[in-house]
């Protein structure tokens, strides 16, 4: 074997890049990390973009499936200065009549809120609340049948959810709910797919985002979303690691001598890094990869809290702002049909509600986004706009200034947002498992020791480090494979751990 500096070097580093990093490095491999932008973070960075001393984070800004993930559960990163931060009411979905429903930690709250739908959410959700960290580890990754037929409950558990799952959200909120609020409540969580609600398996994504909600919350990380990504940085320095940052990386082969090459990026920008190392036939396949609709986002510096006409969303920390399951579900359709929705469906941060560190005293910084056609070129400003007037007459003469991004300018910052999809692909029932070929191992690529860890894989976006994780795994049992005990168990031992916890 000729000599490597590295065993590992990473491309990008996202929360997968970085999560691929640490599992590499927690088993003794040595890893270095190249990142273009001049700080570590993706989709977890915060800025100054609206006035001095209001802090935005400029994509992820809420985590349920950062506390609620098996593999960034099993690392120390409190010590590293992460402290997540649990909003008084973690979702409030204002309706047209000025009331909300509202999901509560309590399940039992929540249905509270619901009316006659009460018992029936309280069925459908609490199963998944209660064994959510049984389930995380066989929802939050690739297809394993080896590792289900080795634990028979969870196998149980995973059919159930998938009998359910598979289901079009539309259809299992309009047969399930009987009223109103809880079809609005599900419509909304089903909608951060940003897909058409009435696709097959839309249902998933309700279910998962509920249940995180009753097990562990949706909070939000002190400081700003940018604290995530400093925590893993310390992390991994202090495993050994090295990130380089200000450091794009144009081509593979200028890159260090490594075992191993894992990158956090989307399809098309590994077509452009791996150049001639992918045969042509694997190369056809990345290229008919699908990207989904885009995000047009607003950030705004507040002089006073948002005025909601209902309560209990100005205690919440994630405001889901459409209205009912039929407008919420023609605003996703509209998006699919290329056509910018009217009155589009919002999702709403306030985290300086709760995190006095994000504005200066008595102001506040609010942050929203709405869903949009690819490479859209549409200013959603006024319809955004409208739409949290409607919820909270008097909105506008809060606003000291605002900071827009359409899916050009998100594309810019993060070349994995491509046309301004932030789920790194569509995320279907076609490619939610496909992701992003047809492949037992999602992971590695057709060319010896290169991987993909980015959100392209499964189980897909949002930030939960699993990408990482599992690519780090593949590479282990690859390219990184030890002729001794060399830490493989030390590798596999972290979402064990957690998930018979």
């Amino acid at each position: 074997m000729t000599h490597s500096r590295y065993d590992a070097v990473i491309v990008g580093a996202g929360p997968n890049g970085l999560a691929a990093a640490i599992t590499l490095a927690r088993a003794g491999r040595s890893v270095v990390v190249f990142e273009g932008h001049e700080t570590p973070g993706g989709g977890t960075r915060s800025l100054e973009l609206t006035l001095p001393g209001y802090t935005h984070d400029v994509c992820s800004a809420i985590h349920p499936m950062g506390i609620g993930s098996p593999f960034l559960r099993s690392l120390p990163l409190e010590r590293y200065g992460l402290e997540w931060i649990q909003p008084d009411i973690p979702l409030a979905h204002p309706l047209p009549d000025g009331t909300a429903a509202v999901l509560y930690r309590d399940i039992r709250a929540t249905g509270s809120t619901l009316g006659e739908d009460s018992g029936r959410y309280q069925k459908l959700i609490g199963p998944y609340a209660e064994h959510w960290d049984m389930l995380a580890y066989g929802l939050l990754g690739p297809l394993r049948l080896g590792f289900q037929a080795a634990h028979p409950g969870l196998s149980l558990e995973m059919a159930g959810f998938a009998l359910v799952a598979l289901r079009s959200a539309r259809s299992l909120a309009e047969q399930r709910f009987l009223g109103e609020r809880a079809r609005a409540l599900f419509a909304g969580m089903a909608a951060h797919t940003m897909l058409p609600l009435e696709q097959p398996m839309t249902s998933a994504a309700a279910l998962i985002e509920a249940a995180l909600g009753h097990a562990v919350g949706w909070p939000l990380a002190r400081g700003g979303s940018q604290s995530i990504a400093k925590a893993m940085v310390g992390y991994l320095r202090s495993l050994g690691g090295e990130v380089v940052t200000s450091s794009p990386v144009e081509s593979l082969g200028a890159l260090p001598p490594a075992r191993a090459i894992l990158c956090d990026v989307t399809p098309g920008q590994l077509l452009r890094l791996a150049g001639d190392r992918l045969p042509e036939a694997y190369r056809q396949k990345l290229r008919r990869y699908r990207y989904g609709p885009g995000v047009f986002k607003i950030d705004y510096a507040l002089r006073e809290p948002v005025p909601w006409t209902a309560p209990e969303c100005r205690r919440a920390g994630t405001v889901h702002v459409g209205g009912t399951l039929a407008e919420i579900a023609s605003s996703e359709r509209s998006i699919w049909r290329g056509v910018p929705p009217e009155q589009p469906f919002i999702l709403v941060a306030q985290q300086s509600l709760f995190d006095a560190s994000r504005a200066p005293e008595g102001r506040h910084t609010l942050w929203a986004y709405c869903h949009v056609p690819s490479c859209s070129e549409a200013d959603m400003t006024a319809a955004i706009e409208a739409q949290l007037e409607r919820f909270a007459p008097g909105f506008k003469d809060c606003v000291l200034a605002r900071h827009t991004m359409g899916p050009a300018q998100m594309e810019h910052y993060n070349p994995n947002y491509v046309g301004g999809d932030i789920n790194g692909g569509v995320q279907d029932i076609r490619q939610h498992f496909t992701r992003p070929t047809v492949s037992l191992n999602p992971y590695a690529t057709a060319a010896d020791g290169l991987y993909l860890c980015s959100s392209s894989t499964p189980p897909g976006g949002g930030v939960h480090g699993m990408c990482g994780y599992f690519a780090a795994q593949a590479a282990m049992r690859g390219s990184l494979r030890s002729t001794g005990s060399g830490g493989r168990e030390s590798l596999l031992a972290p979402a064990g751990e957690q998930l018979h916890r």
